[in-house]
């Protein structure tokens, strides 16, 4: 069932393209025209709504910017329509609206579903969109890696289940062996760590100073130093306020206002404000009282001691080399402890952590050996049937002798994992690589296909993967640029053919200049420029019915009104519905 289906795209000042729409159908579409009519740019197009490269030499001369946009129609449970709402994108009644612009400047903005995006949201998207093939993807397939991503794919659980246990495996293992390293590799450094700490721990320990301390001894220290004026000053107060044993004459506070007390206490009752008063100089003469005594009792008790203010200076001398070393003040410090005996303990216990690390990177490395033989076995098991089916369908495109084969193979390392007795490299897809392989007629080697297949033979090699693809793992838009290279006569009928047969569970578009391709298409779109070299909004049309023989027919013989070619025409087209 497809999931989504490209509807439209408009390309505006894009290369040879001024303002154009392309509109697109479920099913197979051939895109024809002239060469340089601009056939090419609705890949591109669509490369840059999918997040490709965004080129400033791709924007018309004299245009300020290229804009592409498009319509998808996607299923609401889709993939991709689920991650473009997580993105804050809105389908429209089912369609996903995508936008790409790119300046002359080579500026680039992205909107999907009317929000602004980042260009590597399209880019996420794509995968579960649109599978691109042009002569740039073939090549692409030339790398033994992604030939194993390939054969990964169409496994499916059989290898994405046990590959989901190594790659767990493997990220723990490296976790493990990072930790591992950096233990040893600094043993010095932590072990110099270690003895200024325990140094810093039995200093402070050797002092067993206490939160606060630091404080109460500086008040104290204070206290101690000026002792004799604080009492000189009290006594004097003393005095002041309660006389002078040895000179009576002089008349002290307390005497005073007891004077003033009784003088009121006489007259109190003639009138309430006055006792009011006398009453308030009562409470005076009592608290002149309490202070009279408290000065007293603390000049008796000020300790003038200088043993004591020597033990004292001494002791916040102590403290200071502390907080000198380890905190702003002994609060400080002993948080400082706290800690350090916290990290000592850590780097105590080194040679305990180094051989549990070195016993838990030994059983990751044989549980590896164990994960990597299964999948090994599950790829190897994938691949005779990959190479069969893709076998298979290369007899369909004109290569019946053709046969395709897989190398599984490990490269030896004596520091890699064991694996069929034998240490081999390793890393986090697993020991294997993989490479395709391709005897294209009897007699002779398989040869990897960069070197044993032809341009179009690679082409072919390419959808009869893509055909096996869409049996197992399906995209739900293909679109195919000069997947037909080198190719012609019955092997481009046989090509035609497939990708009808893709387009019966995707949406197929091919870029092609072969008729007998364009003649299995559901639906033929031909690019024309106008006399200045611009493809306009018109410039983009769907043949029917006699326009769609008159196309085919340039195509064949390059005169449109040839009779032998309109008949040839026609009978791809009669050929072409049997197959339908």
């Amino acid at each position: 069932m497809v999931v989504s289906v490209l509807e439209e795209m408009r390309i505006r000042s894009l290369g040879v393209i001024d303002d154009a729409v392309v509109e697109l159908s479920p099913g197979f579409t051939a895109v024809t025209g002239e060469t340089g009519a601009g056939k090419t740019m609705v890949v591109t197009s669509l490369g840059l709504l999918l997040g490709g490269r965004a080129d400033p030499a791709l924007v018309r001369i004299g245009a300020k910017s290229a804009v592409v946009e498009g319509r998808i129609r996607v299923s609401p449970d889709a993939p991709a329509a689920l991650r473009a709402e997580e993105a804050g994108a809105e389908l429209d009644e089912g369609t996903l609206l995508i936008s790409r612009t790119v300046s002359a400047e080579g500026r680039s903005r992205a909107h999907l579903g009317g929000r602004s995006v980042p260009v590597g949201m399209l880019s996420e998207l794509a995968d579960e969109l649109v599978a691109v093939h042009g002569q740039t993807d073939q090549q692409g397939l030339l790398r033994p890696a992604r030939q194993r991503e390939a054969l990964d794919r169409y496994a499916g659980d059989a290898v994405s289940g046990p590959h989901a246990k190594y790659a767990a495996a493997y990220r723990r293992l490296r976790a493990v062996g990072a930790e591992l390293e950096e233990i040893t590799t600094r043993a010095r450094e932590r072990a110099q760590e270690a003895d200024l700490l325990r140094f810093g721990l039995n200093e402070v320990a050797s002092v067993e100073p206490r939160a606060g301390e630091d404080v109460e001894l500086a008040a104290e220290a204070e206290r101690l130093g000026h002792a004799e004026a604080l009492a000189s000053a009290a006594s004097v107060a003393h005095a002041g306020l309660a006389g002078n044993p040895e000179d009576p004459e002089v008349v002290d506070a307390t005497t005073l206002v007891a004077a003033a007390g009784r003088a009121l206490d006489a007259v109190r009752s003639h009138d309430p404000a006055l006792a009011a008063l006398a009453d308030r100089i009562g409470e005076i003469s009592i608290l002149l009282g309490d202070v009279a005594g408290e000065l007293a009792g603390y000049a008796d008790n000020l300790d003038a001691d200088p043993l004591r203010l020597a033990a004292v200076e001494e002791r916040r001398a102590a403290l200071t080399q502390l907080t000198r070393k380890y905190g702003q003040d002994i609060t400080a410090v002993l948080a400082w402890a706290e800690d350090g005996a916290s990290r000592l303990t850590e780097l105590d216990g080194d040679d305990d952590r180094i051989g549990e690390l070195t016993a838990e990177r030994d059983a990751l490395r044989d549980e590896l050996s164990g994960l990597a033989q299964a999948l090994t076995d599950a790829r190897t098991e994938a691949a005779a049937r990959f190479a069969e089916a893709v076998t298979k369908e290369l007899a369909s495109l004109a290569m019946p002798h053709a046969r395709v084969s897989f190398a599984i193979r490990q490269t030896e390392d004596p520091e890699g994992v064991v694996v069929d007795g034998r240490p081999v490299a390793y890393g986090p897809s697993g020991v294997d690589e993989v490479e395709l392989l391709l005897a294209p007629h009897p007699g002779a080697p398989p040869r990897p296909i960069a070197k044993g297949a032809s341009g179009g033979e690679l082409s072919r090699v390419m959808l009869a993967v893509e055909v096996v693809f869409a049996g197992t793992d399906p995209v739900p838009t293909y679109l195919f640029d000069e997947v037909d290279a080198g190719v012609g006569g019955k092997a481009a009928v046989e090509i035609g053919r497939r990708l009808a047969k893709l387009a019966k569970s995707a949406q197929v578009v091919v870029v092609t200049h072969l008729p007998q391709v364009a003649a299995f298409a559901d639906r033929q779109l031909l690019v024309e420029k106008t006399n200045d070299g611009t493809v306009t909004r018109s410039g983009v049309t769907v043949l029917e019915g006699e326009d769609r023989v008159r196309e085919l027919s340039r195509m064949l013989a390059g005169q449109e009104n040839s009779e032998t070619a309109r008949a040839h025409a026609e009978e791809l087209l009669a050929t072409a519905r049997a197959d339908g």
